[in-house]
C-alpha cells in the first residue's frame, strides 16, 4: 500500500469517526436537554475529544518531521565522512609525493562512495579532478605538479563545500541521465589512472 493511499484511508476513517462521534454526542446533548448539568458534561467530553484529536495529529506530524530530520543528519554525516576520506587520501598522496597502485585502488573505492552521496556538481568537478590526477601521475610521482594538483583539489573542495552547505551557486538542475553519465565517467576515469614506470 502506497503512502498516499494509506494517508487517504486514515483520512477517511478519521472523517467517519468524527461524523459518527458528532452524531452520537449531538444525540446525547439533546437527550440531556432537561438537565443542564449533564449537558455541561457532554460539552466537556466534546472538548476533551477535540483536544486529544488535535494533539494526536500534531504529534504524528512532529514525529514524521523528526524522523526526516534524523535521516538528513545521518546522510550529511555519511557524506562528510566520504569527502573527508577523499581529502585524507589526497593529503597522504601529496605528502608522500607519489601515487602507488594501492592509492589508485583507494581512489577507485572513494569514487564509488562519491557516486552514492555526492551532488551532481561535485561529481562533475571530481571527474575533472581525476583527469588532472591521471595526467600528472603518469610517472608515479607528483614532482613539479603540486601546484596543478592543489588547484584541481581547490576547485573540487569548493564544490564539496557547496554540497555540504546545500548551496547551488550555479542554480543548475541535473537530470537523472546526466547524473548517471557523470558517475560512469568518474568510475571510468578512476580506472584509467595508470602509473608508467620510467
Amino acid at each position: 500500500m502506497s503512502n498516499i493511499s494509506k494517508q487517504m484511508t486514515y483520512l477517511l476513517l478519521t472523517f467517519f469517526t468524527l461524523v459518527a462521534g458528532y452524531a452520537y454526542l449531538r444525540y446525547a446533548y439533546k437527550v440531556t436537554d432537561s438537565t443542564p448539568f449533564t449537558q455541561e458534561i457532554v460539552l466537556i467530553i466534546l472538548g476533551t475529544i477535540a483536544t486529544v484529536f488535535i494533539t494526536a495529529l500534531l504529534l504524528n506530524k512532529q514525529t514524521a518531521v523528526e524522523i526526516e530530520k534524523e535521516q538528513n543528519i545521518k546522510f550529511l554525516d555519511l557524506k562528510a565522512a566520504t569527502y573527508e576520506k577523499l581529502l585524507d587520501l589526497m593529503e597522504e598522496m601529496s605528502v608522500e609525493n607519489r601515487l602507488t597502485n594501492d592509492d589508485i585502488t583507494k581512489l577507485q573505492f572513494v569514487t564509488h562512495r562519491l557516486a552514492i552521496f555526492a551532488s551532481p556538481s561535485v561529481l562533475n568537478e571530481y571527474n575533472n579532478f581525476l583527469h588532472v590526477v591521471s595526467e600528472i601521475s603518469k610517472d608515479g610521482t607528483f614532482d613539479d605538479d603540486q601546484k596543478t594538483l592543489s588547484e584541481a583539489l581547490g576547485k573540487l573542495t569548493i564544490q564539496i563545500r557547496f554540497d555540504l552547505l546545500n548551496e547551488n551557486p550555479s542554480g543548475k538542475k541535473y537530470s537523472f541521465e546526466q547524473i548517471k553519465t557523470m558517475i560512469r565517467k568518474n568510475s571510468d576515469s578512476s580506472s584509467d589512472i595508470n602509473i608508467t614506470k620510467a
